[in-house]
C-alpha cells in the first residue's frame, strides 16, 4: 500500500501545477471582466446618444473611435489580390463579351468593379448607368430604388417620407438627400448601437416565408446586416397597386438556390430588359452574396460575414470588430486562421485555385452565351418567326441567368465553389443548347453561316450594339464638372453630410 502513496516532491508539483492553472484562469477571468467592463464603459458613458435616426457618420467616432477609424479605411483601394483588387477596374475592357451579354441594359455602358463602402454614394453619382442626381437629364428615369443600399440616409428618408414615397420617386428626386456613404446607422441602432435591420425589404421577404426576422441570434444577425444589400433583388412593379411601383422585393418565396429564385420569376413572368440582339426577355442577377454564402461549407457550418470580412481585432486591451469591410486575404491571420491552421500562403493559394477553375468555366461561358445572342440576331434578320425562336430564347434566358448569378456575387467562387461551378456548368449547357437550336433555324432559312464581329475591345462591342458612348461621356463629365459643384452648395444637402 505504502508504494502506491505520492512521494513528498510529486505531491509538491502536483500542488505546484494547479497554483500555476489557478493564477491562469484568474488571469483569463480578470482580463475577461476587465475587457467587459471597458466596453460597458464606452457604452454608458457616451459623450452623445441619439434619438431616432443618426445617418452622419462622423457623429459616432468621439463614442467609437476603433470602429470608426477602421470604417473610414474603406476608403483605401490599395489592397490587390490575384484575381480582384478594391479599385475601381473597368470589367467590360478586361472582357468585352459582357458587352454583348447585356445589349440594351445600362450595364452595357459602363460596369466596374465595387470599392469599399467609403465611396459608395460617389460611386453610384460617377457612373454611367446614373445622370445627374439634381438634374431630369440623361438617367433621371432610373428609379429612386436604385439608392437603397448607398447610405444611412435612405432609411431616414423612408422614415420621414415614407416607404412606398420613397420607391416611388425617380433617381433624380434624392440627390440633394442621399449624401453619407455606407456606415454605422445601416447597420446599427442610432441609440442602442445594437445590430438592427434597416431596410424593410429583407424583413418582408422573411415575413412571406413565415420566419421572425426579430429572433435572429447575434451571430445570425453578423450576417443579415449584410444580407439587407448583398443579395438578389428586384423592383417590382404591381399594376394592381400602383403605391409599390418599384417597390424593392427579394425573390426568396421559393428558396434561395438559383433555380428556386428562377422559378418564381418565371412564375409572374417576370424579366429585367428584352436583349438588344436577341430579343430575349433577361434576367438581370443583382449581386446574390448572401444566397451564394448559404450555399458554401462556411455557411453551412454558421460562418458569419463579418467573422471573416470584419474579423475581431484588439487595441488597447478593447476587442472589436474590424470596420475595415474587405477581402478576407487581406488579413488572413484574422480572419481564415481563427479555424484553419494552415499557413497564409497555403490558405492563400487554396483560395486562387478555387477561383481559377470557376473562371475557366465562367469565360467559356461568356464566349459562347456571346455567340448565342449574335446568332439569335441573325437567324431574326434571315425571317425567323416567334414559334421557331422561343426555345431558343428560353434556352439563352436560362444560361445566362445562371451566368449572371454567378459572377454578379461578389466572392461566390470562393463562398460556394462547388455550386457556383454546378450553376455555370448547367449554363454552359443551355448555351450548347440554344446555339444547336439556333444552327437548325438558321439552315432552315438557308443561312449556313453567322460571321463573328470583332468584339475584341470594349469599344469595338459597344459599337457593334450601337451605342453611342461618346455622347453618355459628354453628359456625365458636363454633370460632374458643372452641377456638382452647386450641388454641394445646398445648405440643406450640407447639413446632412
Amino acid at each position: 500500500m505504502d508504494n502506491k502513496k505520492l512521494k513528498s516532491w510529486q505531491g509538491w508539483c502536483l500542488f505546484g501545477a494547479a497554483m500555476v492553472v489557478v493564477f491562469i484562469l484568474g488571469i483569463l477571468v480578470s482580463t475577461l471582466a476587465e475587457r467587459r467592463s471597458e466596453v460597458a464603459s464606452i457604452f454608458n458613458n457616451r459623450k452623445t446618444v441619439f434619438e431616432g435616426q443618426e445617418s452622419r457618420n462622423d457623429r459616432y467616432r468621439s463614442d467609437f473611435p476603433r470602429e470608426y477609424d477602421t470604417w473610414a479605411a474603406t476608403a483605401d483601394t490599395s489592397f490587390a489580390s490575384r484575381y480582384n483588387s478594391s479599385e475601381a477596374v473597368d470589367v467590360l475592357a478586361q472582357r468585352p463579351n459582357m458587352v454583348i451579354l447585356w445589349a440594351g441594359y445600362a450595364f452595357s455602358w459602363d460596369y466596374t468593379t465595387p470599392r469599399g463602402h467609403m465611396h459608395a454614394v460617389e460611386d453610384m453619382r460617377r457612373t454611367l448607368r446614373t445622370g445627374a442626381p439634381t438634374t431630369t437629364t440623361d438617367g433621371s428615369n432610373q428609379p429612386g430604388t436604385c439608392w437603397t443600399c448607398k447610405s444611412p440616409d435612405v432609411p431616414r428618408v423612408m422614415q420621414e417620407r415614407g416607404i412606398a414615397e420613397y420607391y416611388k420617386a425617380n433617381w433624380a428626386a434624392w440627390g440633394n438627400e442621399i449624401v453619407n456613404p455606407i456606415g454605422c446607422a445601416d447597420c446599427h441602432d442610432s441609440k442602442t448601437m445594437d445590430l438592427r435591420i434597416s431596410r424593410p425589404a429583407l424583413i418582408e421577404a422573411f415575413e412571406r416565408q413565415g420566419k421572425d426576422i426579430t429572433k435572429a441570434s447575434q451571430q445570425e444577425m453578423r450576417s443579415l446586416v449584410c444580407a439587407q444589400c448583398h443579395v438578389e433583388y428586384y423592383f417590382k412593379d404591381d399594376p394592381n397597386t400602383p403605391e409599390k411601383d418599384q417597390y424593392l422585393t427579394f425573390p426568396w418565396d421559393k428558396g434561395f438556390t438559383v433555380e428556386e429564385i428562377e422559378a418564381y420569376y418565371d412564375e409572374t413572368g417576370y424579366y429585367d430588359y428584352i436583349h438588344a440582339l436577341s430579343k430575349t426577355p433577361i434576367l438581370k442577377a443583382q449581386h446574390p452574396g448572401y444566397e451564394t454564402s448559404l450555399l458554401g461549407i462556411h455557411g453551412q457550418r454558421g460562418v458569419s460575414c463579418a467573422d471573416c470580412h470584419m474579423p475581431y481585432t484588439t487595441d488597447g486591451g478593447v476587442k472589436f470588430s474590424d470596420h475595415h469591410v474587405q477581402s478576407p486575404l487581406a488579413h488572413i491571420d484574422r480572419s481564415c486562421q481563427q479555424c484553419h491552421r494552415q499557413s497564409e500562403e497555403t490558405l492563400r493559394e487554396n483560395v486562387y485555385e478555387r477561383q481559377k477553375k470557376c473562371f475557366e468555366v465562367r469565360d467559356r461561358l461568356e464566349d459562347e452565351l456571346a455567340k448565342a445572342h449574335i446568332e439569335a440576331k441573325a437567324a431574326w434578320e434571315g425571317g425567323a418567326t416567334e414559334a421557331e425562336m422561343k426555345p431558343v430564347l428560353d434556352a439563352i434566358r436560362k444560361g445566362q441567368w445562371r451566368w449572371d448569378f454567378a459572377v454578379a456575387s461578389h466572392g461566390a467562387s470562393f463562398h460556394a465553389p462547388q455550386e457556383i461551378t454546378r450553376i455555370m456548368s448547367h449554363g454552359l449547357d443551355y448555351a450548347h443548347q440554344a446555339r444547336l437550336a439556333l444552327s437548325k433555324v438558321l439552315l432552315k432559312h438557308g443561312i449556313e453561316t453567322v460571321n463573328m464581329p470583332d468584339i475584341s475591345t470594349k469599344e469595338k462591342a459597344q459599337q457593334f450594339i450601337g451605342l453611342d458612348m461618346a455622347d453618355k461621356e459628354a453628359k456625365k463629365k458636363e454633370f460632374l464638372n458643372n452641377i456638382v459643384p452647386e450641388w454641394l452648395k445646398d445648405a440643406k444637402a450640407k447639413e446632412r453630410i
